[in-house]
């Protein structure tokens, strides 16, 4: 009887915040695949909606690259995709100063939700999803907080226009949800959705060397 190969697990994202929360609950990626899919919005859609549907696209795209395959028939390819939503109202990845700026006041002063979602394509093609909705309220801003905000640049391609894991968090007043899930990449849902699947989450925690200080 031929032999099993090896589990892997494929992350499909270039981004380096979402590969240190998976980093930081014990489990490494065997690839970094990132898979560009068209993101803008359908019409009428939800923001919880948009990032389903995303998370759901870039796992797909990202299992039929020949980088993914070459891995063999026992991959996982794990996928997440954060929207930023103001009632119905979608706010941009933030890619220049005005677009950051219309974020920022929108917020101000006002709770949003972010919703993180982790998609997730087992071995045999079986697929799960899990959306993270995290609620977050922001202090009224002054023009000092934006300038100085955006002066420092951490706004730049981020969903609602900040980053929490950086100075942005000082704007937080309160936050009701997942830490994680705000800053990309929701390690409850994670961790739940690989454990599900049959990845075995405690055999790397088992054989990776603790960095927790």
């Amino acid at each position: 009887m031929a032999e099993a190969s090896p589990v892997k697990l494929v992350l499909a994202s270039a981004s380096p915040r979402r590969l240190a929360l998976l980093e930081r609950v014990g489990l490494a990626p065997d690839l970094l695949n990132p898979a560009d899919v068209d993101e803008t919005p359908k019409k009428r859609e939800t923001p919880r909606a948009l990032s389903l549907r995303l998370a759901g696209e870039k796992a797909r795209v990202a299992l039929a690259m020949p980088q993914v395959k070459a891995l063999g028939s026992n991959v996982f390819v794990l996928a997440a995709d954060t929207v930023v939503g103001l009632g119905r109202r979608i706010l941009p990845k933030a890619g220049t100063v005005a677009e950051a700026e219309d974020c920022l006041w929108l917020l101000s002063g006002r709770s949003h939700w972010v919703y993180s979602t982790v998609h997730l394509v087992a071995p045999g093609g079986r697929t799960s999803s899990r959306c993270s909705e995290t609620k977050v309220r922001f202090k009224r801003l002054s023009r000092e907080d934006v300038k100085s905000y955006i002066d420092c640049d951490e706004w730049r391609g981020k969903a609602g226009g900040y980053a929490i894991q950086g100075r942005a968090e000082s704007f937080v007043r309160h936050l009701q949800g997942s830490h994680s899930g705000v800053i990309g990449l929701p390690l409850y849902e994670t961790v739940h959705l690989l454990q599900g699947a049959g990845y075995p989450v405690y055999h790397n925690w088992l054989t990776r060397p603790s960095e927790v200080l």
